[in-house]
């Protein structure tokens, strides 16, 4: 029996799984609840399972019939702080918490995986690291991993490591999608204070204001983006957040904005950071203004190994049959830390598409939205994609 039709007969199960996930989300590094319904996922199975000290994490070994290498196979498992606006049978019981963007799907297939893969483990001739993974939504929760020791839990570091990701919207259902090289930006922090002094908005002559000397650095820092920055080597600067005041008439001593930068090369990523203070800097002194400006330093680029990219496809086309799979022509913005795994072991990201069936892939609302939705259709895909991927590494 084939990978697909073994997880087309766990469809229940992996279902199951998923649901209670999805229920129940947490946010973070520390899942206590997740990590129990993984543990009791994984039972019975000939693991060697250890749990993380900093964090919720989930290792757990196969080892392969025959003596060999390791292949690591990764999945997050945090939800994001976001209150779900759908109307659904397992819809999320935590307020302010939902799985968002689809960690409770990459949780269920990796541990299907872990089940086809135990059953057939006479036929590898090498191990298996699984790692399931906390704190993936900005809290670098691979890096945590990856200092306690998941790149060495087999005994030697893996020869490739994978692994996916499902969406709610971009390319319809069960498509699959990745590219050689960089697949997804470094994502970094900016933030700035504004310092001015406050007074009556009847009278700004009488005040230093901040706020629209404010306004006017996130106007400018689009455009300086725009006429610094190769439109080929692309970077990206989006201000997500601006406060400044209480009230109409009062105006404040303070105006504070924060934006997110991407980038996908090293040089880029130094440059856009000394241009940024420059611009917010300059606009500053030409009102009398100080600013006080910060960084906070993100994922580094996802790079995958081209051969293994090429791998990802060829075990695509072997396990679905043709059609399913294609190389997408330009890196996605987004950022991942399965990034820092791929800095230590050559290996390759993709993304599964999950869009439900009734919604149009253009206009659906994507990962990270109150409304995003994911199929359960795509489980025992990736379930089978993840265990065919080790399997034929190792074979």
């Amino acid at each position: 029996m084939s990978f697909i039709e073994s997880a087309q007969d766990m469809q229940d199960e992996l279902v199951q799984l998923r649901h209670s996930l999805h229920t129940t989300p947490e946010v973070g590094l520390h899942l206590p609840r997740t990590q129990e319904k993984v543990l009791a996922a994984l039972d019975g199975l000939p693991l060697e399972i250890t749990t993380g000290t900093q964090l919720s994490s989930v290792t757990a070994v196969l080892r392969g019939g025959r003596p060999g290498p390791a292949v690591l196979l990764r999945g997050d498992m945090d939800a994001l702080p976001v209150t779900e606006k759908n109307d659904l049978p397992y819809v999320s019981q935590i307020p302010g918490q939902m799985h968002a963007c689809g960690h409770d799907l990459h949780t269920a297939m990796l541990a299907g995986a872990a089940h086809l893969l135990s059953a057939r483990r006479e036929e590898l001739a090498g191990d298996v690291i699984f790692m399931f993974q906390p704190g993936e939504e900005g809290h670098e929760g691979a890096k945590y991993m990856i200092e306690e020791g998941v790149l060495d839990a087999a005994g030697e570091r893996p020869i490739a490591a994978y692994g996916l990701h499902v969406t709610s919207a971009m390319f319809p259902r069960s498509m699959l999608m990745t590219r050689p090289g960089p697949l997804m930006a470094a994502a970094d922090v900016f933030r700035v204070t504004v310092k001015g002094r406050g007074g009556h908005g009847s009278t700004p002559w009488r005040s230093l204001d901040p706020v629209q000397p404010g306004c006017e650095m996130v106007a400018a820092l689009q455009s300086m983006v725009t006429r610094t920055f190769d439109v080929f080597d692309p970077v990206v600067v989006t201000v997500g957040s601006f406060h400044g005041g209480t009230k109409d008439n009062i105006i404040p001593d303070e105006a504070e904005f924060e934006a997110t930068v991407r980038t996908f090369s090293k040089e880029n990523r130094q440059l856009i950071k000394r241009r940024l203070v420059e611009v917010v800097e300059g606009i500053a002194a030409a009102h009398g203004l100080q600013v006080e400006t910060s960084f906070g330093i993100g994922y580094p680029v996802t790079v995958n190994d081209a051969s293994e990219s090429e791998f990802v496809g060829r075990t695509a086309d072997e396990l679905f049959g043709p059609g399913r799979y294609f190389v997408a022509p330009n890196p996605i913005m987004g950022s991942e830390d399965f990034s820092y795994v791929l800095e230590s072991v050559p290996g390759a990201f993709a993304f599964l598409g999950a869009c439900v069936g009734d919604r149009d892939p253009e206009t659906a609302p994507y990962n990270h939205s109150p409304l995003a939705m994911f199929d359960d259709a795509v489980l025992p895909d990736g379930a089978a994609l993840y265990a065919s991927l080790a399997h034929s590494r190792l074979s």
